[in-house]
């Protein structure tokens, strides 16, 4: 049976490094795709960042494709991942041959949160230059992400807190998690997040799965970018139970939208991963070993220090699946 894949390419560079991940997805599949539209070009048009038609759309998709969003990312993503049901949100961060990287025995696999904290946006003005921002955690919340994070790393992970300080929040983040992993055999230690972040540009080679709390899992995984060759390199996965939304993790990077030079490879990579959840385990592994050898060997775009263009990149990447 055919599966459906939405398509949200959305602002900036995410209209050019989309469609070359639509054409590896159409190489190695028998898929039908089902664009629709989100962002700030369609706020402007439309009066809403996110049309119901789109919504619509990824919740009834098998699988979803999405590029970037600019000023109105908040209002696009994170609704997105509510019609998904995702939990939680899978960040790879690893070091590939060929790429300059600050540490190149980066591997490292964030496992974040992807409901609550402070991206729940419970915010508020109490009175002029006064304001809050209410971060919620939940004890249901913790469980989900935990249970997935025993069956993605049986072997053991490390938990990401600050519960020395947010006793209360992080208090039951870590209790749950650790709880949940105690009781499938699942090994554990735990780090405070701020000594992590030093731990993994220091030695990022101590560290294999992260299992963190929302804005921790964002901000850690950004850093660990920085290790391993920049965000052009970073997929990632929003998994529901049902379905999922796909997405590299750099943004709209309007510095360099529209000249043709975004590296494709985070969003070729985002399509692996969709594939391997939809079961295309063989296909997932081609387009990954694909992506890697145009590392490699080249062409690069600018920001691996070549000259080629997101076109010419993502030809080299079809020859490979």
């Amino acid at each position: 049976m055919t599966e459906e894949i939405a398509v949200v390419p959305g602002d900036g560079i995410g209209r050019e490094v989309t469609p070359v991940a639509v054409d590896v997805l159409d190489a190695v599949g028998d898929f039908e795709f089902v664009h629709v539209e989100a962002g700030d070009a369609v706020a402007e048009q439309r009066g809403t960042p996110l049309p119901d038609e789109t919504r619509a759309a990824v919740e009834a998709a098998d699988a979803t494709l999405f590029g970037a969003v600019g000023e109105t990312a908040a209002d696009v993503i994170l609704p997105l991942r509510a019609a998904v049901d995702s939990f939680v949100n899978v960040r790879p961060a690893r070091t590939y041959p060929g790429v300059d990287a600050l540490q190149s025995e980066t591997d490292l696999v964030f496992l974040r949160e992807n409901t609550e904290g402070v991206y729940a946006g419970h915010e508020a003005e109490l009175a002029d230059g006064v304001t809050t921002c209410t971060r919620v955690v939940t004890e249901n919340a913790s469980r989900r992400l935990a249970e997935y994070a025993c069956d993605y790393a049986p072997d053991g992970f490390t938990v990401a807190h600050k519960d020395n300080v947010m006793r209360v929040t992080d208090g039951l983040f870590r209790d749950t998690v650790e709880d949940v992993a105690a009781a499938n055999g699942v090994e554990t230690d735990a780090a405070l997040m701020d000594a992590l972040a030093m731990h993994l540009v220091e030695r990022p080679e101590k560290f294999d799965v992260v299992v963190c709390p929302n804005l921790a899992g964002d901000v850690l995984s950004d850093l660990a970018a920085g290790l391993v060759g920049g965000l052009g390199l970073l997929p990632s996965a929003n998994v529901g139970p049902e379905n999922g939304v796909f997405e590299p993790v750099h943004g709209t990077a309007p510095d360099i939208a529209g000249e043709g030079v975004a590296n494709p490879a985070a969003a070729v990579l985002s399509t692996a991963m969709l594939l391997e959840f939809l079961g295309h385990d063989a296909a997932g592994e081609r387009v990954r070993g694909a992506v890697e050898d145009v590392l490699e060997h080249g062409p690069r775009t600018t920001d691996l220090g070549g000259d080629a263009t997101t076109a010419a990149v993502g030809d080299a990447i079809l020859e490979g699946v």
